[in-house]
């Protein structure tokens, strides 16, 4: 099957302006002088996944209603948890500046993002987009920063080991090179056609995982990271759901098999989905922390938040049963509630901030949770994220609290991580009060999270 390759004329290409100015009518201009037949609005379900609903616009007015005020959708089928079929009406809201074109479409399609009104007009309270923006909000207003985030995208390719020679070698794929590893070209195609997407990029590399088959007709996995640019939180989100996207399509139109699961074998490397963060000061990423830097108040109130509500962030950071296994068996997964500078065991790590000869930093210090998998919901996962900075901001005993987990500490008493979702429960009870702060998380949302995981 041959690969799809991006549409030659962007829409950056046309219109090389910032996207945040992007309006209606710059895009039904763009329409009708490219001749465009489809329009898709793209939107984030319940589940964590990309949904669509695709336009045949017959005339500009269509079109332009369309783009201006997306239409309506069937909540109780997007949102299950909260809503029911006798009220369950919503609105799909485009957002001109999401705007591309597909890459993957037969047909040439426009694509631009959207969120959710309830029936109202109000944001949609159980939409994952609209909960993302209250707490990036609700964080702002109660700290008085901005959080900005980058997750780092790892998956697995997979192809049967007859197909053709694998030069690979089991647990031996950290930085690996064609011909030892035969997904590169798939990787770099997608950084290019990210990037064009308008989604930044740190860079991207073989990772360490790497499968061998057992028998012939076995598969061989071997294990790829992209990591992302730092985005605020809504916009990070938005960002996983897109490489995941982009992904799987390119290893469609390959013949090879994309995973993203925690576990793709036991015993072997998992797909984490490790977020940094950092705190951003009119678009200048203040410091975190690191070996060199002293922990800022904020960078403190992030690490304090995370120690105490991380068993509960699982419930949108590790949703399935391997997620434990992953934690399970080690292999640079979290094993205890603890924070450290460069230490890949710990649930919150500082990574080294690379430096010139004279010391100057070049490069943002980050504080980077390693909890996460490629199971997480990143729009929940981020919107708890917030709620727990506002949490550490407000704890009384921050202090003593980061002192008894750092992972230089006398850890003979140190809280372990959940390892079953009755745990997980256990945890999301406890803290539900602070994800509900602000009317962030509704609490029949919460009823719900927690009848499902006793239910597991």
């Amino acid at each position: 099957m041959p690969t799809p390759s991006p549409d030659p004329r962007r829409i950056s290409d046309v219109d090389p302006g910032p996207r945040s100015g992007w309006t209606t009518d710059d895009l039904v201009e763009y329409v009708g002088e490219e001749d465009i037949p489809l329009v898709s609005l793209m939107h984030v379900g319940g589940d964590g996944w990309l949904k669509t609903l695709d336009f045949a616009p017959r005339d500009e007015h269509q079109l332009r209603r369309i783009l201006r005020g997306g239409d309506r959708a069937d909540g109780s089928s997007l949102f299950p948890r909260g809503m029911h079929a006798g009220a369950s009406d919503i609105v799909l809201r485009p957002r001109p500046e999401t705007a591309f074109l597909d890459p993957f479409a037969a047909t040439r399609t426009l694509v631009v993002r959207c969120g959710h009104d309830g029936p109202d007009g109000a944001p949609l309270p159980q939409s994952p987009d609209t909960i993302v923006r209250r707490a990036d909000r609700r964080l702002a207003e109660h700290t008085g920063v901005e959080l900005l985030a980058l997750g780092e995208v790892e998956f697995f390719l997979g192809r049967r080991a007859d197909e053709t020679p694998v030069f690979g070698a089991d647990e031996r794929g950290y930085h690996a090179t064609a011909p030892f590893v035969f997904g590169e070209a798939l990787r770099r195609e997608a950084m290019v056609c990210l990037r064009d997407l308008g989604i930044p990029l740190k860079y991207g590399h073989s990772e360490v995982g790497y499968v061998e088959p057992t028998e012939a007709g076995d598969l061989v996995w071997e294990q790829h990271e992209i990591e992302l640019d730092l985005l605020p939180l809504p916009d990070a989100a938005d960002a996983i759901l897109l490489t995941h996207w982009v992904l799987r399509n390119l290893a469609h139109a390959r013949g090879l098999q994309c995973s993203i699961d925690p576990l793709v074998a036991h015993k072997h490397a998992g797909n984490g989905l490790h977020f940094h963060f950092a705190v951003g000061a009119e678009e200048r990423p203040e410091a975190g922390a690191d070996d060199a830097t002293p922990l800022t108040p904020s960078a403190r109130a992030l690490i304090g938040g995370l120690v105490e509500m991380g068993g509960a962030l699982m419930v949108f950071g590790n949703r399935r049963a391997d997620s434990f296994a992953r934690l399970g068996q080690g292999l640079e997964a979290p094993t205890a509630i603890s924070w450290g500078a460069c230490d890949r065991s710990a649930l919150i790590r500082l990574p080294v901030v690379p430096r010139s000869a004279d010391g100057t930093a070049l490069a943002t210090a980050t504080i980077e949770f390693r909890l996460p998998d490629g199971s997480a919901h990143p729009h929940l996962l981020l919107a708890g994220v917030a709620q727990a900075m506002c949490h550490g901001h407000d704890l009384p005993d921050l202090d003593a609290l980061l002192d008894r987990t750092g992972s230089r500490a006398d850890g003979a008493d140190r809280d372990r991580l959940p390892t079953s979702f009755a745990e997980v429960a256990e945890a999301l009870a406890r803290f539900r009060p602070a994800l509900e702060a602000g009317d962030v998380f509704p609490p029949a949302f919460i009823d719900a999270l927690l009848t499902r995981l006793r239910s597991e």
